[in-house]
């Protein structure tokens, strides 16, 4: 029997040997079944050992207890999962875990059963609106699930139960579900100079059969999408597989309905809506090369792709496409090494290119394509500061004098506005008049934020919720309670008092928490039955309202005061991006930001719209600090129930750290958001040049660094986005 090295999805970094029937056939990359310690679980066989500890003798060796009929992960997979621990320092076994999809891979598909019209049966004895519905909906022959007919008819299910007890429809097993194939030349789009000669290059790298990356350079609405499109088509056209990253699968509805459009069928969708029987089934489909393209969030770059040719990540300067749970990696990032692994294509997309991306393209590591105006032919919309010094809100009001006119003249015109504000909820502290007290989370180090529509205060931290008193927990003065601040709740509650018949869509992940009811609030916006658009950064990402006139932020200054070296990026990228959405299909569309800052650097380069001056001096700033791009950074995030016990270890870790000319170790100190769900949590920050092995020193460091023991925890994060 021949030894067979598995690795185990857990928090380990190793293979454990398995001993393999002489007449069994098992090849790198297959899901076996094996017993580890008391349990029984799935491994993935892998192709050579990763550790170097002495070989166990075979008689000490257990039995692979099963071989799993799922398909094998590629041999570029176990190549990427090994590239991302090595880089992120986190556990081979976990890296493996997100590789693994969901549950339901590996189980047997179940049965699915649903209804078909009875050909040639009579009409029931009683027959009504709803029965007739659902039999003139059924009478194209295909079976489809009770729940499905249902809700196309507009009716219960009880009502198609009485069809079956009529005879008029019949219950039926209905047959596997099958992806459909989009068709490269199902439409044809008209483009450009411009766009025509980005679409080539496109093309082209697809074409090479090999690893490139290109940054698609575009303003907002100048067809980005609609170019990188052709270059989907062509890999279609070489039968190869298409993966396209979007930071938030959940708000892409208008993606998946141009998808359509232009290839004929929607693309297959991956992400955590989708029920587990169904991300099995897109996991076995993108194994087999049954599912041509997948879109989907950052998750979707491990599914086991037979035969990737293409990789797009659009909007890649999101912050989303940072995982900081488990394994922290930047999608965007592990795309290109996924890219480079498996010799294909990758296309970076943004109007507001992240300075890592952007220096990348500057210094010819990337092919940089440009799309400098809109493919409409539309002039990119006039940006105004509203001098909130200069221009007030009314006392107890948000919205300045000047901003509430531009909304007055933009309905009066039977134009949509935008209102944005990045903070969901009604208040962000809810304060004691009579004895000052502010209601905290019992958790977390952070104020509860009133949520009035479902009158409670919520820690956005934890998740910690409680009905808002009627008194002061602490004075127990009544009617002393206010809230301070503003959240879109309390924007919405203003705009409604000013502009009560103006019809109004509110998004917020709080108010519209699941898919379905995200893509309808986006289709009635599209359809032109909202005037007034209030939401967070949700409406900032890739949406095209035709009809959206003016964009009016309520608080510009709101990301400028963090303690984090992407602050002004960060700030610019989402204010562009908001106040891009007007005025597409406008001859002018009109952005208005309210700031107590207007002579900030990112003020004056929205209302210039000088982005190449702003990311100049944003590169010259990072390159004098030694930021990256042109410097690393890795944080250690310590984390106890105890303060002194995570403060104790902390001290304990920094004493260990050896010593490094080119490497600064900064802290330790208690983090800014000092406790989260009941843990204490202090922060190390680790700083070095470019050219300089972090990973190898941080792991000759955490060897000689004792065991987190107990509720202790140690967590690396290379590349770190969040300083919190």
């Amino acid at each position: 029997m021949r030894r067979l090295p598995v690795v185990i999805p857990i928090a380990l970094d190793q293979t454990y040997d398995y001993l393999v029937p002489r007449n069994a056939t098992v090849e790198p990359g297959s899901f076996v079944l094996v017993p580890f310690g008391p349990q029984h679980r799935i491994g993935v066989v892998w192709d050579r050992a990763t550790d170097s500890e002495r070989e166990v003798p075979a008689s000490k060796l257990k039995p692979v207890m099963e071989v799993l009929d799922v398909p094998a992960l590629p041999t570029v997979s176990l190549r990427f999962a090994e590239w991302i621990a090595r880089y992120t320092l986190a556990p081979l076994g976990m890296v493996v875990r997100m590789m693994m999809g969901a549950q339901a891979v590996f189980e047997p598909a179940k049965p699915r059963f649903g209804v078909r019209i009875v050909e040639g049966a009579p009409e029931p004895s009683r027959m009504t609106p709803a029965r007739k519905r659902a039999i003139e909906i059924a009478s194209d022959g295909q079976a489809r699930a009770k729940s499905a007919l249902a809700a196309e008819a507009g009716c219960s299910t009880a009502v198609i139960d009485g069809l079956i007890e009529a005879g008029v429809l019949v219950e039926v097993a209905i047959p596997e579900k099958r992806y459909p194939v989009p068709r490269p030349s199902h439409s044809t789009v008209q483009f450009g100079p411009e766009q025509e000669r980005a679409v080539h290059a496109l093309r082209s790298a697809v074409d090479a059969n090999n690893f490139s990356v290109t940054l698609l350079d575009g303003v907002t609405g100048s067809g980005k999408t609609e170019v990188y499109f052709e270059a989907v088509a062509r890999a279609l056209e070489r039968n190869r597989q298409v993966l396209i990253l979007l930071p938030e699968i959940a708000l892409t509805s208008q993606f998946l309905n141009r998808f359509e459009g232009r290839f004929g069928c929607k693309p297959v969708e991956w992400h955590s809506a989708l029920a587990s029987a169904e991300r099995g089934r897109v996991w076995r489909a993108a194994a087999t090369g049954e599912a041509r393209v997948v879109v989907g969030a950052r998750s979707a770059l491990f599914l086991p792709y037979r035969e990737l040719g293409l990789i797009i990540v659009d909007e890649e300067h999101d912050q989303s496409y940072k995982q900081d749970d488990r394994v922290h990696y930047q999608a965007r990032d592990m795309a290109v090494v996924r890219g480079r692994l498996g010799r294909c294509a990758v296309v970076l997309s943004s109007a507001t290119p992240s300075i890592e991306t952007y220096v990348n393209a500057r210094t010819g590591r990337y092919r940089h394509l440009v799309l400098p105006s809109r493919y409409s032919g539309t002039a990119l919309p006039d940006i105004e500061a509203i001098n909130l010094r200069k221009h007030p809100p009314e006392r107890g009001r948000w919205l300045s004098p000047v901003l509430v006119e531009a909304i007055t003249e933009t309905a009066a015109k039977g134009q949509q506005t935008l209102l944005f504000l990045n903070r969901r909820g009604y208040a962000p502290l809810t304060l004691c008049r009579t004895c000052g007290t502010r209601i905290e989370c019992p958790q977390c180090s952070a104020w509860l934020v009133e949520h009035r529509f479902r009158r409670k205060l919520t820690c956005h931290h934890c998740g910690f919720a409680l009905p808002v008193p009627e008194k002061c927990p602490k004075c127990g003065d009544a009617e002393s309670l206010v809230a301070c601040g503003p959240g879109v709740e309390r924007i919405a509650e203003e705009v409604m008092e000013r502009f009560p018949s103006a019809r109004l869509a509110l998004l917020s992940s709080d108010l519209v928490p699941t898919l379905t009811e995200m893509r309808k609030v986006i289709a009635a916006i599209e359809n032109r039955e909202v005037d007034i658009i209030i939401g967070t950064q949700i409406v900032a990402k890739g949406h095209h309202f035709p009809d959206l006139a003016t964009v009016g932020v309520v608080d510009g200054d709101l990301g400028l005061g963090q303690a984090d070296p992407r602050a002004a990026e960060r700030t610019f990228q989402l204010l562009h991006q908001v106040t891009g959405r007007a005025g597409r299909s406008f001859a002018q569309g009109r952005g208005f930001v309210q700031t107590y800052m207007p002579d900030h650097p990112v003020m004056q380069a929205i209302i210039s719209g000088d982005r190449e001056a702003f990311l100049d001096r944003e590169v010259s700033q990072r390159q004098a600090a030694t930021l990256p791009p042109f410097g690393r950074l890795a944080a250690l995030i310590i984390s106890a129930g105890q303060k002194e016990i995570a403060e104790a270890y902390a001290r304990q870790v920094v004493r260990r750290a050896p010593r490094a000319e080119r490497i600064e170790v900064l802290g330790p100190a208690e983090a800014p958001l000092a406790i989260i769900r009941g843990r204490h949590r202090w922060r190390i920050l680790v700083k070095s040049p470019r050219d300089v092995d972090l990973q190898a020193y941080l792991r000759a460091w955490l060897s000689a660094v004792p065991e987190p023991k107990g509720d202790l925890r140690l967590t690396v994060d290379i590349d770190p986005y969040n300083f919190l």
